[in-house]
C-alpha cells in the first residue's frame, strides 16, 4: 500500500484505474492439480478482483496437500487423530471409521476416553 492513504482513497484510486474488488462467501477453496493431487486452502479468505475485463482471485488461509486417492486422505486423518490424542494408529482408524470420517468428532470421542 501507499504510505498515508487511507482505505478509502485505496478504493477510489481503484476504481478510478477500473479495478473492481469483492469479496466472496467461501470456506473452502479446492484446487485439483493435473496429478491429481489436491491444494486445499480451509478456512478461506477470497476476494474476486475484476481488471479490465480480466476477472482473478487472491485466496488465503490455512494450505494443506491432499495426495491422490481416498486412501491417501484417509492416512493423513488417522495421522492427525494420532498426533492430537497420542493414541495408536489402530485406535485412531477405529474413531474415524465410526464417526464416519469426522476428524473433529473422533478426536473428541479419544480425548473422552
Amino acid at each position: 500500500m501507499m504510505p498515508k492513504m487511507d482505505p478509502r482513497q485505496m478504493a477510489k484510486l481503484m476504481s478510478q484505474m477500473g479495478i473492481r474488488n469483492e469479496s466472496v462467501d467461501a470456506t473452502r477453496v479446492v484446487i485439483e492439480k493435473a496429478d491429481g493431487s489436491k491444494i486445499v486452502v480451509e478456512p478461506a479468505s477470497v476476494t474476486a478482483i475484476d481488471m479490465q475485463g480480466q476477472k482473478s482471485f487472491q485466496i488465503s488461509g490455512a494450505v494443506r496437500e491432499e495426495k491422490a486417492g481416498a486412501e491417501a486422505h484417509e492416512e493423513t486423518d488417522a495421522d492427525l487423530v494420532v498426533r492430537e490424542c497420542g493414541c495408536s494408529r489402530e485406535e485412531a482408524e477405529k474413531a474415524l471409521a465410526e464417526t464416519n470420517g469426522d476428524l473433529a468428532e473422533a478426536i473428541l470421542k479419544l480425548k473422552k476416553e
